[in-house]
């Protein structure tokens, strides 16, 4: 039995590795597009950018895995099936469940992953994700201004460095403050750095002019500075004393939303639901791996394979998650439905082991029908 059981799990983890790698690769590699521009337009560096769109992979493993483990499924046992292993393991005394056993531990094992990931991992990492982000919109200038490139670091200021160094020294800068269209500023200097002052962000400059023209007369105005600086920025809130979106959020201030909070008021009904959407999304592998359980191995044999059973198991599937899906947007509307996003991916688990049990009842009777029709044959000899 021991044998059977790692002959099968050996298929079936492998199999579900091989599909949640390219999966993820595909996903990741899709999703990570939207942030070239940061750095084609931002100077972002290769190294910040890779751990920047990582901290999105647990996001990715809580919806790919209970994919993976059923492609892993209905791939193993279909190949079983075609190659009438299945056949000689049933001569051999093994009932549905014992073939079943591996992907149900398989998909018990998963089901216990995807619990961790959407209880700690997935709001730990998209929190440190939007945080982030939040710091190179708003909070990193030095790493937003890019050198030999003209950029518009806020509404109607161009900022353009020569060059920048590791230390965040420029040198050849060039500020043309155009706010006030009527009167449009330009400064130039030699060198300078980015400082974070109580107002935000601001370029000390250091040797160079500030050049004005009077809309009245056109007369130029030219003063040379020593030291001069110059906000490029607002102050902006800290990203840890920001307002926490559903997905940044563990589960205790999601089903308790905080009553002092204007913001968690007005989300509270997506706050709800966020989190039964956190603990009920882990059921779908045991789901998934249940209904294609059932569809296969309650199929008569056919060498050609089991397409429509298949095709009927991907169906059921896709419904499913739509289900969940549309269950959880009208949760936010009425958060008293809450219950059927448990209800869906629970109910296919008792229905499929209840259609592995009854072939479990069939075949036992079978066997016993045979073995008795062999003796009565055995017996008028």
């Amino acid at each position: 039995m021991k044998r059977i059981f790692w002959y099968i799990f050996k298929q079936l983890l492998v199999a579900t590795i091989l599909v949640t790698t390219t999966l993820t690769c595909m996903v990741w590699l899709t999703q990570s597009l939207r942030f070239v521009e940061m750095i084609v337009n931002r100077g972002l560096s290769i190294p910040l950018f890779l751990h920047f769109t990582l901290l999105l992979l647990p996001t990715f493993f809580a919806f790919i895995l209970p994919i993976a483990v059923f492609a892993s499924v209905i791939f193993t046992y279909n190949r079983l099936i075609i190659d009438s292993e299945l056949i000689v393991m049933r001569a051999s005394g093994y009932s549905q469940f014992m073939i079943a056993r591996p992907a149900i531990v398989l998909a018990t094992v998963v089901t216990l992953v995807c619990f961790s990931i959407t209880t700690y991992f997935l709001p730990a990492s998209y929190r440190e994700f939007k945080d982030l982000q939040f710091s190179l919109r708003n909070s990193l200038p030095t790493i937003l201004l890019q050198d030999g490139v003209f950029n518009t670091v806020m509404k109607g200021v161009t900022v353009y460095v020569r060059k920048k160094n590791n230390a965040g020294e420029l040198s050849g800068i060039v500020i043309h403050d155009a706010r006030s269209p009527k009167s449009p500023v330009t400064m130039m200097a030699e060198r300078g750095v980015i400082s974070l002052s109580q107002h935000g962000p601001r370029v000390v400059m250091v040797n160079g002019n500030r050049q004005q023209v009077d809309p009245k007369d056109g007369h130029l105005s030219l003063l040379y500075f020593d030291r001069y600086s110059f906000d490029i920025g607002k102050k902006t809130k800290d990203p840890i004393t920001r307002w926490r979106e559903p997905r940044e959020r563990f589960l205790k201030t999601l089903i308790k939303p905080d009553p002092k909070d204007s913001r968690d008021i007005q989300w509270y009904n997506k706050l709800i639901i966020e989190g039964h959407h956190r603990l009920s999304m882990p059921f779908f592998p045991l789901a998934f791996t249940f209904v294609g359980l059932a569809l296969l191995l309650g199929g008569s044999f056919n060498r050609r394979g089991q397409l429509w059973r298949v095709l009927c198991a991907v169906g059921i599937i896709i419904i499913l998650e739509a289900s969940h899906l549309g269950v959880k947007n009208l949760g936010e509307k009425a958060v008293n439905l809450a219950f059927l996003m448990y209800l869906i991916p629970i109910l296919p688990i008792i229905i499929s082991a209840l259609v592995l049990s009854n072939l479990l009842s069939l075949t036992k009777r079978k066997t016993k029908s045979h073995t008795n029709q062999s003796m009565l044959e055995t017996g008028s000899n």
